[in-house]
């Protein structure tokens, strides 16, 4: 009956979960249903979503270029997550897809591990996230220091211009070098095939994404811009000898039905099994422990990047719109978007602040508005696939550099570096330096690290231990008394460091009274090292009394069998009582 009745219990609990997922899931579109939608609503999100739409479609095929992949992936990645997300999220504004952060991450495993591992590594991500979101760890992302996520942000503007360097220049590159270092050496090698064409693209797509909106801000400069290179360059291209830079349709090429089409598919996003898409070398391979263990760092370095940009989004588009998003019904969604996108060729995705705020600014009232945008963005991909193949890579490239140079902090880098203490420098510059010269998913564990040390050091000052002899005098207590009043968490970055001021105990004091009226959270290692100085006190012949315990320590302490003992320690209710068992003892004593 006993296994019965755990089994039972175990199915309850796997249920109540279940439901937990179900409720969170669509949440904020639920919540915006109920308030009421009528056509007003849906005409105003089609208009956000086509703004949308505007900028996710060529930054979209910019971004899986940066990353090493086929653009088309990059749009599958936009159409796949704005729809999956945006009806199972927490956040009525937000819009997913493909990211500019992403690209330091993802880089480096297409070089590796080829477009199948990079998919896997998506998967694998998925899974992560929607463990974050069940977890309930959502609210934690904003325990991540701003040094940490600042190193980050600039480290990833800097690593993005240097990726960019290749197609502004029309380079060709020897192998696929999977570092920064590696790839400035890579693009050093091969500065000789610089192609003026290509340079002179860059320039002049550059200076359009730049002037276009100090002329009138509701431009949609990059497709503007990217439409109006490609047009010049077809018509540069046959008047001029020798100008031809290089496109996606002379780069890509897919094999449809037997035969070679250049550049962008014209077909929407069709389900694939990712492992046969090929590793580095373009095999099919099978999925193996070893591989799930060679891609795991990579894969919560995904995770953990999607969720502090996502949640930093989501909460950046509540302030301008006045909402609220559930970050736990975000996650579970993101993850879901990272799993299901692999299998439909798209490549990790989170939510794009950009894109949000575009879509924000642009009137959008629901969720619905980032699945219009999707469905642009897809019927785009069918109807617009042979003009896309127009579009040259170093066009693309100058988009990507100036979302580098928005997303870039320098200002605010150095202005860290100058007031803010050591320890965040340190910090900051170290995630600066990992994002730059080592790798994202390095730079992602370490800066999750340090940011942990950092938060425990804080909250390790904030518990202290001090003997109270105010409250000795008012109550004038006798001799061999001592008060010591604890302040502040006890676990495991600040217990041992707080008790240590009981080691001053004197060998005059035959009871010392703790008041924890100030311990609102105990964990095990303080519990532990509360027991080692009860033990530690009790052998030196003083008697102990706890007094102002809240009801989680109680709780803890009782279910540890920490229990009265006569003339070793006691429990008061109070701090006068307390003193009262304490001059009853010491006179006793005496």
């Amino acid at each position: 009956m006993r296994y019965v009745d755990e089994l039972t219990d175990a199915v309850r609990s796997q249920l109540a979960l279940a439901y937990g997922i179900k409720d969170q899931l669509g949440s904020a579109l639920r919540a915006r249903l109920r308030e009421g939608y009528g056509l007003a609503d849906l005409r105003a999100d089609a208009r956000a979503g086509l703004a949308v739409a505007l900028l996710a479609l060529p930054l979209s095929m910019a971004l899986a270029r940066t990353t090493g992949v086929a653009p088309q992936h990059g749009l599958y990645t936009a159409i796949i997550a704005g729809i999956v997300v945006s009806l199972l999220g927490g956040s009525r504004m937000q819009v997913t897809g493909p990211t500019a952060a992403f690209v330091v991450i993802l880089e480096p495993i297409v070089a590796r591990h080829g477009l199948g591992g990079l998919l896997v590594a998506g998967v694998m991500a998925g899974c992560i996230l929607v463990l974050m979101g069940v977890a309930r760890l959502g609210k934690l992302m904003q325990f991540i220091p701003h040094p940490v996520t600042t190193g980050f942000t600039t480290g990833i503007a800097v690593v993005l211009v240097v990726l960019a360097s290749r197609d502004a220049l029309g380079l060709e590159l020897a192998g696929r070098p999977s570092g920064t270092i590696e790839f400035i050496g890579a693009v050093w090698d091969a500065r000789a095939g610089a192609r003026a064409g290509d340079a002179l693209v860059f320039a002049a797509t550059l200076a359009l994404l730049v002037g276009l909106p100090r002329l009138h801000r509701r431009i949609p400069a990059p497709l503007v811009a990217l439409a109006a290179v490609a047009a010049i360059g077809v018509v540069a291209g046959h008047l001029v000898d020798g100008f031809a830079p290089r496109t996606i349709g002379s780069t890509f090429a897919t094999v449809i039905d037997g035969e070679h089409v250049r550049g962008v598919p014209p077909l929407p996003p069709l389900p694939v099994w990712p492992w046969r898409l090929g590793d580095a070398t373009g095999s099919a391979f099978p999925i193996d422990y070893a591989l799930v263990r060679e891609l795991l760092p990579a894969a919560f370095a995904i995770a953990m990047l999607g969720a502090i940009e996502a949640l930093m989004s989501a909460v950046i588009a509540d302030g301008m719109a006045g909402t609220k998003h559930d970050p736990n019904a975000e996650l579970i969604a993101l993850g879901i978007g990272n799993i299901v996108c692999p299998f439909f060729g798209g490549i990790a995705c989170t939510g794009a602040l950009a894109r949000t705020g575009t879509n924000v600014r642009a009137g959008a009232r629901s969720p619905l508005a980032a699945v219009f945008q999707a469905l642009v963005v897809l019927a785009a991909t069918i109807a617009l696939a042979p003009l896309m193949a127009y579009l040259p890579l170093a066009a693309l490239a100058a988009l990507v550099l100036v979302f580098a140079g928005n997303m870039g902090e320098l200002r605010h880098f150095g202005r860290l570096m100058r007031i803010a203490p050591r320890s965040d420098v340190l910090v900051l510059v170290t995630c600066f330096a990992l994002t730059v010269l080592v790798d994202m998913a390095v730079a992602v564990s370490v800066g999750v690290m340090l940011a942990a040390l950092l938060f425990m050091r804080r909250m390790a000052a904030l518990t202290k231990i001090t003997l109270d002899t105010s409250v000795a005098e008012r109550l004038a207590m006798p001799p061999g008394i001592r008060l010591y009043e604890i302040a502040g968490p006890m676990f495991f970055g600040a217990a041992n460091r707080a008790m240590e001021t009981l080691d001053a105990v004197g060998t005059d004091a035959k009871v010392v009274i703790l008041s924890m009226k100030g311990v609102d959270v105990m964990d095990a290692t303080g519990l532990i090292a509360l027991e080692s100085t009860l033990d530690r006190l009790g052998r030196g012949g003083r008697m102990v009394i706890l007094t102002g315990l809240a009801p989680e320590p109680a709780a803890l302490l009782e279910r540890a069998g920490i229990k009265r003992v006569p003339d070793r320690l006691a429990v008061a209710p109070d701090l006068d009582t307390a003193v009262s068992m304490a001059i009853v003892h010491t006179a006793r004593a005496t």
